[in-house]
């Protein structure tokens, strides 16, 4: 089977990144990008046959931020005509799946719509000025009317999440995707020991909201007095002013807060290696389409602490592998408890692993993933 792959970016280190490059390796893929970053994703996509599509004259002229990648990707997956034959086209961040305009037989893997004009549209809003708000409003209103047309003409959609089908079908007015979580390859994470801090990875973003995390580990610090265990971040920063702008302010947080380290983008073996000997690990993004980091955590025999939205509510167990919270100072009560006690730290652990193995392995999403492809293929 000759599978065709499209994915709006290739930047960062991030939890869809991933993802494609899982399915693009098993498949053998080709993989059509809007912007391709060899330095910053994943260095394994070098293996594979990645290729950049034209984005046209019109993005070099707005300066480099979220306006002009929406542009930008819009247009040049409007337009693009896979060359070649091919028997089934997968999709993946949104708005790639546009690609269907020109192309059929298409299984969009959908790791969420775009927040940006939907469930977060109110949110991004409110952060732009004034003068900027109206050519948004209407931009998005534009992006919502082509979105709804050509995601009704996609012939299957694989949702990662119950979450993230329920947006598909409020926004998109699919009701008929069909939820296939994602995998970790577990056989790759250990447990290393307890070496005395709490992990956050996760790409640097307002909607991650790694001040969370601090707020909740200055309460922390407050009642475990006398401790010297740290605090964590480790994750991607995009090079657009506006996320660039809230990662100079979570670094300046963080220095005030105390045992904060930001440590930023790392590879896979740094990565594993810092879930291998936290204590636990936190996770408070505002309702997370599906979210890869609490299967890594639980994967490294690690406790999971997330609120209690999105995707988290349906891969953690609550009390089981992890805890579900609903505040910064429920979050701190949490840590203490993984914290003061070493024996509960190790039971989360052990079912978190076999939570991993029993529901979240690579093997059993290709077993799904290949049915969704058997029904829409070339035959």
């Amino acid at each position: 089977m000759k599978m065709v792959m499209v994915q709006s970016n290739l930047t960062l280190k991030g939890g869809a990144e991933r993802v494609v490059l899982k399915i693009a390796q098993h498949y053998g893929a080709t993989v059509y990008t809007a912007e391709y970053d060899p330095a910053n994703t994943f260095p394994e996509f070098s293996d594979l046959d990645v290729s950049v599509i034209s984005r046209g004259r019109l993005p070099r002229l707005i300066p480099y931020g979220r306006a002009a990648q929406g542009i930008s990707y819009g247009s040049a997956f409007y337009g693009f005509k896979v060359p070649g034959d091919y028997d089934v086209i997968n999709a993946h961040m949104a708005p790639s799946h546009w690609a269907r305009n020109r192309n059929e037989r298409m299984v969009w893997y959908c790791h969420t719509p775009l927040r940006e004009v939907y469930d977060m549209y109110k949110y991004r809003q409110s952060k732009r000025e004034l003068y900027k708000r109206p050519l948004y409003a209407a931009g998005a209103a534009v992006v919502r009317t082509i979105d709804r047309r050509i995601t009704g003409e996609i012939e299957l959609i694989l949702a990662n999440s119950e979450n993230t089908k329920s947006r598909i079908s409020k926004y998109l007015g699919r009701g008929d995707a069909e939820v296939l979580n994602g995998g970790v390859d577990y056989k790759e994470y250990s447990n290393g020991g307890d070496g005395r801090y709490f992990l956050y990875p996760s790409r640097i973003s307002p909607n991650k909201r790694q001040e969370y995390a601090i707020k909740a580990f200055r309460i922390f610090q407050k009642r475990k007095k006398g401790n010297n265990y740290k605090l964590i971040l480790a994750g991607p920063v995009s090079k657009d002013p506006f996320y660039k702008g809230y990662y100079d302010r979570i670094v300046r947080f963080a220095s005030s807060a105390g045992n904060v380290k930001v440590i930023g983008a790392v590879d896979d073996a740094t990565l594993k290696g810092l879930y291998s000997r936290a204590t636990a690990v936190l996770y408070p993004p505002i309702d997370e389409d599906y979210g890869l980091v609490p299967l890594e955590a639980m994967a490294s025999g690690k406790p999971v602490i997330a609120v209690n939205s999105g995707g988290p509510k349906e891969t953690i167990a609550d009390r089981s592998t992890g805890f579900l919270v609903g505040s910064e100072e429920e979050m701190a009560e949490r840590m203490l408890a993984v914290a003061d006690s070493p024996s509960l730290s190790e039971d989360m652990g052990r079912a978190g692993v076999a939570r991993i193995r029993k529901y979240y392995s690579w093997e059993r999403f290709f077993r799904r993933f290949d049915r969704g492809l058997a029904k829409v293929r070339k035959m």
